[in-house]
């Protein structure tokens, strides 16, 4: 897996499992290889279970974390970005800052609004990413896929 900046260049690449497969749609599993540390009320904790999804079509990729002594769901991990790119062996992602917390008790925490909006994206990319937030929201307080796992 490659996170990209918005201008392309490679931030932080990490080992991957891929679960799934679909045209569109990629879900991979990786642990947390960070120090601990808080992202807006969610604690992450070095080997978290990451279970990722990216798409090439739509304009986020969601994370769905898991405890790493517990495996108990913790939060979504939604990351505003560009469509995906796949190639063989590799997923790319363009991250444009902007980050949503979801919990599963239904709060939503949004991260980075002051380094997205110093990103100076065009009208065109903002309204894509004011739309996917939107998607995002309606998404999990539906309970679609990716967000219908729920803690017991």
């Amino acid at each position: 897996m490659h996170k990209l900046d918005a201008v392309g260049r490679e931030v932080w690449s990490y080992p991957a499992r891929l679960l799934s497969e679909s045209a569109g749609k990629r879900i991979l599993e990786a642990a947390f290889d960070r120090e601990d540390g808080d992202l807006g009320g969610l604690q992450l904790r070095r080997g978290d279970r990451f279970v990722e999804t990216f798409y090439t079509e739509r304009w986020f990729s969601v994370f769905a974390i898991h405890d790493v002594d517990s495996g108990r769901l913790k939060a979504w991990y939604c990351n505003l970005s560009r469509p995906a790119r796949f190639e063989v062996g590799h997923i790319f992602a363009e991250d444009l800052a902007l980050d949503l917390v979801i919990f599963p008790d239904g709060r939503q925490t949004l991260l980075d609004e002051d380094e997205y909006a110093a990103l100076n994206l065009d009208e065109v990319e903002q309204a894509k990413v004011s739309e996917a937030l939107k998607e995002l929201r309606d998404m999990a307080r539906e309970g679609l896929p990716p967000f219908e796992a729920r803690p017991n």
